[in-house]
């Protein structure tokens, strides 16, 4: 059963969600469904994940930061004005507030024995970094995650102090989007210290799941070793998923799974069943 739901958040921000579950009287682990850059909680493989997760017997959140762009429609980006003022801060803020809310059932009055994340690519940094403050994350699993978050040249900050914005092309809308500087500056102002990656994820003390595709042209799988070389080697899990790219070949609008996808969800699966089932 999904069941749609909204709220705002301390700041005053929109929060649009989901909530996938079988059955609301028994108590159960929940995962929490983090998109990344330019993504959102009905793109491609994500309501396929949480009723996959939720057959399975987890509660599901899935949610669209409030920033990302994606407004009442659910599925466009009508709100591009939010999209070009979203911070890497501002969704670490506002992925803990939701971890809080999940853990004292404030959220559809869900009953949830532990928290696990996946978070994909931008979102596995925010995961990361969430997990790493939060203790009330027990797990965590990220899909194509990225290892740093200034990602830059200097010519493209050089360019993008000067104009005060940078413009980036949505090829599967066919839309402009602009990015002001204030991300460049969250970035360079916290990348040592609350964004730093590498710092959050030696600081991490939870059953941590990386996988990534072979393939993956938008974030390259070194960044999976990078996460795993930084990583406490007892509690983290690297898997590498052969001839695939960054969406494990899902496209948007849903068509249907494949292998390489069903691969990714039954390794998560063990994962979760492992280390949030026991708790």
């Amino acid at each position: 059963m999904r069941e749609e739901f909204s709220f705002f958040t301390q700041s005053g921000n929109k929060i649009r969600a989901s909530i996938y579950q079988q059955d609301n009287s028994i108590s159960k682990p929940c995962l929490i469904l983090v998109h990344g850059f330019k993504g959102f909680k009905d793109w491609g493989f994500w309501p396929y994940t949480a009723e996959y997760f939720s057959k399975k017997g987890f509660n599901v959140v899935s949610f669209n930061f409030s920033h990302n762009g994606v407004g009442d429609s659910l599925t466009e980006f009508d709100e591009l004005d939010k999209f070009a003022n979203n911070t890497i801060s501002l969704e670490v803020h506002e992925l803990n507030e939701i971890i809080d809310k999940v853990k004292q059932g404030k959220i559809c009055d869900l009953n949830c024995t532990s928290i696990g994340l996946i978070g994909h690519s931008r979102g596995g940094a925010v995961s990361i970094i969430a997990s790493s403050i939060n203790k009330n994350v027990d797990a965590l699993a990220v899909w194509a995650s990225v290892s740093k978050l200034d990602r830059y040249t200097e010519r493209q900050k050089k360019e993008w102090r000067e104009k005060s914005f940078i413009e980036v092309w949505n090829s599967r809308t066919n839309q402009m989007m602009q990015i002001n500087v204030a991300l460049l500056e969250d970035i360079e102002a916290n990348k040592n210290s609350s964004l730093n990656i590498e710092k959050a994820v030696k600081s991490l003390n939870t059953p941590f799941l990386i996988i990534h595709g072979e393939q993956d042209l938008t974030v390259p799988v070194d960044e999976s070793k990078l996460l795993y070389e930084y990583a406490e080697k007892n509690l983290t899990e690297l898997e590498i998923i052969p001839a695939t790219g960054h969406t494990f070949d899902i496209v948007h609008p849903f068509e249907a799974s494949n292998d390489k996808f069903e691969t990714v969800l039954e390794k998560t699966l063990f994962f979760f069943k492992k280390h949030l089932n026991n708790n």
